[in-house]
């Protein structure tokens, strides 16, 4: 069976401002809330929800962590030329 991630992302401008949405989701705000408040992603509308995707149908840093990352651990900031990244997995089939 090919592989499959679903994620959820919040996308910003800068490094810092991610690094500040990571420490509130850490101290209990909710990852949908704070996409739908601060993300620049229109994915940000539907609480950061990426939907299901395989390899390669992302940039190849998105890639890197959702098909490596712990599930449900929010991972970032990481950088792409959109911008900076609060990236988590919710779902992955190897």
């Amino acid at each position: 069976m090919a592989k499959k991630a679903s994620a959820r992302h919040i996308l910003v401008a800068t490094e810092q401002a991610c690094l500040d949405l990571k420490n509130q989701i850490a101290e209990g705000a909710d990852f949908a809330e704070l996409a739908r408040a601060h993300s620049q992603c229109p994915s940000g509308r539907s609480g950061g929800e990426l939907g299901e995707f395989g390899p390669g149908m992302m940039v190849p840093e998105f890639d890197r962590v959702v098909f490596s990352a712990p599930v449900n651990e929010v991972q970032g900031p990481v950088q792409t030329q959109f911008g900076f990244h609060l990236l988590e997995v919710t779902a992955r089939t190897e």
